[in-house]
């Protein structure tokens, strides 16, 4: 007996109607496109019903690849591009059989071809077009798309050589040159590692592409030499750069959309030797819905920082090392207490994300508009909180520690190793003791440390040396140590993303007047340890024990820490 046709299948089931099967027929006598895909395309049915429909029929597996982890090994027996044309991906490797994901597993011509180059038996599995072309773009390299480009780059430039188009966006559909969809690729897969920055570096015969993933950089591509300057007009001109202008550094920006969501893109170019270095940062605004907890600030502490960014007047700050989160931390914060009953007022340099509600100032040098400038034009506004980029300078101090004491909220970031030191960084910048003691009422300092990747993390035991370094050798027994051991989801690091560390220190009467009688930085720190504070270090052996972090990595970010001071401080805890 015959088996029965995709459309009756889905008429059987309740999916279709006749009509609606008729209707689809007749188009595909003249478009030529598979009946699915007309199905899906008018909606009459979704991608899920038409592969359960089809599993069903050819009695070939489903699978669903976002729950699964493809072997980098795997997928060398097919290339991208052939991935893309066929839509489908290799998944598994077994003896001398290779298991397709296909969208279409009727698609002979696909499978002979494979066959062929291969010498492998081949398998079908079933899946959705959407799934599979997500995960082309996940597993295959920039480096394998490469090749394809520069043949399209080849035959452009033989049918002659474009304009640059002054509305030139890397989103857009209609942008189909071969170097506008190596941009589109170079972004898109950037966004989709949680890459924090692109590099773009030319080199004497070659450009290398590198990625800042979990802080820490990959080289992604080598591109030729003949594609540099093509490569970084597309991108000058994206960010509304002068591309005729290559001996000065500039900065712009520009925003593309992917999956829903919009992600800023802030261009930096800087010559060198060998031409223009280019640098991506990339502002996912995802990260402004991020909370306190997500941040990776604990129940314990997101109370005590609460009310403190809640109070109505006085200097907060936020210290730690350039790439620590600063900005995150801050931006988070001034969602917190915004609202439509407060004028908030930020100076920034630069303006990494419009904030609704919030007037923001970008700062401009060249035309004089300084931090000390725009803080004293500003304070004319009548605002309610201030937010001041960064105290870089004695001048942007005094202008904050002013504001705060004239009745503003301000809060600023500083960079110092721990939170106490930061008061003592305005004494060294030439603020007076009483106005430091009386303005600031908190500092929160922070790191950014890599995580275990969850797919590969296992229990270890840390080297002995390091153990007795940090004052843990004695403690050993009773904790339980995590890392990552390496597996293709991470890329073979064991880490997968950040989460912050953070101690905050919070001025009191009792701290406030040490300050004022230049009690040293040490009996700073020891006193307020009485009142609650914890060093970076302690606060991270929490994210140990529940298995997130590992201590080498712990250790990396807190290595100014001597093994005395962790000692002694533990020892006081204890008690």
């Amino acid at each position: 007996m015959a088996k029965k046709k995709i459309g009756d299948l889905l008429i059987e089931k309740g999916l279709l109607t006749q009509g609606q099967l008729k209707e689809c027929l007749h188009f595909q006598s003249f478009s030529g496109q598979r009946l699915g895909e007309i199905l899906v395309e008018k909606e009459y049915i979704n991608e899920d019903q038409l592969i359960d429909t089809i599993s069903e029929r050819l009695s070939i597996p489903k699978i669903s690849l976002a729950s699964m982890v493809v072997d980098p090994n795997v997928l060398r027996h097919v290339s991208v591009e052939i991935a893309r044309r066929y839509t489908l991906i290799p998944i598994f490797e077994i003896g001398n059989t290779l298991t397709l994901a296909m969208a279409d597993p009727l698609n002979i011509i696909a499978i002979d071809e494979i066959k062929y180059q291969t010498g492998l038996n081949i398998k079908r599995a079933i899946t959705t077009t959407s799934e599979i072309k997500e995960a082309v773009e996940k597993y295959y390299s920039i480096s394998d798309s490469l090749s394809h480009i520069i043949h399209e780059t080849d035959e452009s430039k033989e049918a002659g050589k474009k304009e640059l188009s002054e509305g030139f966006i890397v989103d857009s559909a209609e942008a189909d040159s071969p170097i506008v969809k190596f941009v589109n690729i170079i972004i898109s897969k950037a966004v989709r590692e949680n890459a924090s920055d692109i590099h773009i570096e030319p080199g004497e015969s070659r450009i290398r592409i590198r990625y800042r993933v979990s802080g820490i950089m990959r080289e992604e591509a080598a591109p030729p030499k003949t594609m540099q300057s093509e490569l970084i007009s597309r991108i000058k001109v994206a960010a509304d750069l002068d591309v005729s202008e290559k001996r000065l550094p500039q900065d712009g920006r520009f925003l593309m959309s992917m999956d829903g969501r919009g992600i800023d893109l802030r261009v930096s170019t800087l010559p060198t030797i060998h031409g223009e270095k280019i640098v991506i940062r990339i502002l996912d605004r995802k990260n402004l819905s991020l909370t306190f907890n997500q941040l990776g600030i604990n129940e314990r502490m997101e109370e005590r920082w609460k009310q403190l960014i809640h109070k109505p007047e006085g200097l907060i700050l936020i210290s730690g090392p350039t790439s620590s989160g600063k900005t995150s931390t801050l931006y988070a914060t001034l969602q917190e207490i915004n609202s439509i009953e407060k004028n908030i007022v930020t100076v920034e340099d630069p303006v990494e994300y419009s904030l609704p509600l919030i007037s923001q100032i970008q700062i401009n040098e060249k035309s004089g508009l300084t931090f000390p400038s725009a803080l004293r034009s500003l304070l004319r506004q009548n605002p309610d909180i201030i937010m001041i980029g960064e105290i870089r300078d004695a001048e942007t101090a005094g202008m904050a520690i002013r504001s705060s004491l004239t009745g503003h909220l301000v809060f600023s970031t500083i960079h110092t190793n721990d939170a106490p030191s930061a008061v003592t960084r305005l004494v060294d910048m030439g603020i007076e003791n009483y106005l430091t003691a009386s303005a600031v009422k908190g500092v929160l300092a922070q790191r950014l440390v890599r995580t275990n990747c969850p797919k590969c993390v296992e229990e270890y035991t840390p080297l002995e040396t390091l153990l007795e370094k940090t004052g843990l050798l004695e403690l050993a027994q009773a904790m339980t140590f995590k890392k990552g051991a390496g597996c293709p989801k991470c890329r073979m690091t064991g880490f997968s993303g950040l989460t912050g560390i953070y101690e905050l220190f919070e001025l009191n009467p009792v701290i406030s007047e040490m300050i004022l009688s230049n009690a040293s930085l040490h009996s700073i720190q020891e006193e307020a340890r009485i009142y609650g504070y914890i060093p970076l270090f302690e606060m991270g052996l929490e994210k140990i024990a529940n298995g997130q972090i590992c201590l080498e990595e712990l250790l990396k970010e807190t290595s100014n820490i001597e093994a005395f001071e962790i000692n002694s401080s533990r020892k006081k805890v204890t008690a």
